[in-house]
């Protein structure tokens, strides 16, 4: 607890790069997905690491391999048994193919939106200082956030690429949730890790929306889902 709040107080929510100013996102070149598959047994993993041009989103590197997951699961504190073989995973491509690096890195979990405000997409955005955004696929209930009848009507309601904001009973808006895609009525999570604001990540993830997942999130999984079946 002590170091997710020393860390988190380093989480900057706003927006730091040119590009993220423009309308279009002029200037942004490359768009990371970072994504961990479990093996059987859940002790084993394979950490992906993918980049992709922007905005064509095709894929201009790849890093699948098997890792040692050694922290135990606890609920609130996935970064501390998730971030580290990631953050290798970036420092590698950035000392090995520097040309490469991720302007900006989308992680398939929370960002600010967790109990307290610092889930692995801000834990992995502090420790490798790149810009990050949190994408998740379901709900964390938190702050009198439920999943009750009004929240799926308001899903409901939503045409592709419109989202609406996720605001705790703490009056904190920590969140949005987007609708990416008109083939699927499940929405996304969207929350801020580190270097962005909440507007821009809505906007950026929508923009690389070719299906539901954002492309660099799903060619992260596609790979290491793939790397673990081989």
């Amino acid at each position: 607890r002590r170091e997710q709040a020393r860390l988190s107080g380093l989480v900057v929510p706003r927006d730091t790069e040119r590009w993220q100013q423009r309308p279009r996102f002029e200037g942004l070149r490359r768009v990371g997905g970072a994504d961990l598959s479990y093996g059987h047994g859940g002790g084993t993993a394979c950490a992906s690491l993918v980049v992709l041009s922007y905005p064509g989103l095709e894929v201009l590197y790849e890093d699948c391999r098997m890792v040692t997951v050694t922290a135990p699961y606890v609920a609130g504190f996935l970064a501390f048994r998730e971030a580290p073989v990631l953050v290798e995973a970036v420092q590698r491509l950035q000392q090995e193919q520097p040309s490469l690096s991720p302007q900006v890195l989308l992680v398939d979990g929370n960002g600010m939106l967790h109990p307290r405000g610092f889930g692995v997409a801000c834990h992995l955005g502090v420790l490798t200082d790149l810009p990050c955004i949190g994408v998740a696929k379901n709900l964390l209930q938190m702050d009198g956030l439920v999943r009750d009848e009004l929240h799926k009507q308001q899903i409901h309601s939503l045409q592709a690429g419109e989202s609406f904001p996720l605001t705790g009973t703490s009056g904190r808006v920590l969140g949005m949730v987007l609708r990416s895609h008109s083939n699927s009525s499940k929405p996304l999570y969207i929350s801020v890790g580190h270097r962005v604001s909440l507007d821009t990540a809505v906007r950026l993830v929508s923009s690389c929306c070719r299906f539901r997942i954002p492309e660099p999130i799903r060619q992260a999984d596609i790979r290491s889902r793939e790397y673990l079946r081989q």
